[in-house]
Parts: C-alpha cells; structure tokens; sequence
C-alpha cells in the first residue's frame, strides 16, 4: 500500500520557522516530482511548491518564495519543506503529493498520491 504521512506540523509565532516532513513508503518516487500544496478553511487547496525527481530544479508560489525550501532525499524516499519568516496567513493544513511525472508542476491534476495531511498554525 502506497502511504505518503507528513509530519512537523504545529504552532509557531509569527516570523518563526518550522519544517515539514514527508515519508513516502509502499513505493519509490525517485522517479516522479514531489510537491507541497495547503488548504485554509474556506479555501482551495492551493500550490506551496515543487521539486524535480532529481532535486536539480524547484518551483515556488510567490507567496512563499524566499521564506519556503523544498528539497528531497531520494535515498530515503522522503521530501521536506522549509518554513522560515512564517506569516499568520501561511496557517493551513499541508499536503505532501506525488506527481505522475519527473518534472516539478504547480497542477493538482499532475498529483495523484497524496498524504493526509498536517496542520500549521501560525500565531500574530
């Protein structure tokens, strides 16, 4: 069975940092971009951001670009996400995802493995 479970979520203070976890197991993603997407309440889910099978390339909302890094760790089928400068507006549930293909996509169309998710809560 096919399991992608985030983990690092919590409570932080604004301007604070936290970093997110993703485990990927039942399968390897060496071969398939990985991305991290959130949803607030209320809201659609939304792109965070991307990276390439090979870490080589990444892509960024504009929102987080500068304060949010993904990068990945083929070896141990794990990708993370680091939160720095973190915004009361960056609160949300975030979602590891699986991508069908190599390349770093901004599309939920393009995911088809998802994890269930982990709150991020950032306190003003």
């Amino acid at each position: 069975q096919v399991q992608l479970v985030e983990s690092g979520g919590g409570l932080a203070q604004a301007g604070g940092s936290l970093r997110l976890s993703c485990a990927a197991s039942g399968r390897t993603f060496s071969s398939n971009a990985m991305g991290w997407f959130r949803q607030a309440p209320g809201k659609e889910r939304e792109f965070v951001a991307s990276i390439h099978w090979s870490g080589g390339s990444t892509l960024s909302a504009a929102s987080v670009k500068g304060r949010f890094t993904i990068s990945r760790d083929n070896n141990k089928n794990t990708v993370d996400l680091q939160m720095n400068s973190l915004k009361p507006e960056d609160t949300a549930v975030y979602y590891c995802a699986a991508a069908t293909g190599p390349v770093a996509t901004e599309y939920l169309i393009d995911y088809d493995y998802w994890g269930q998710g982990t709150q991020v809560t950032v306190s003003s």
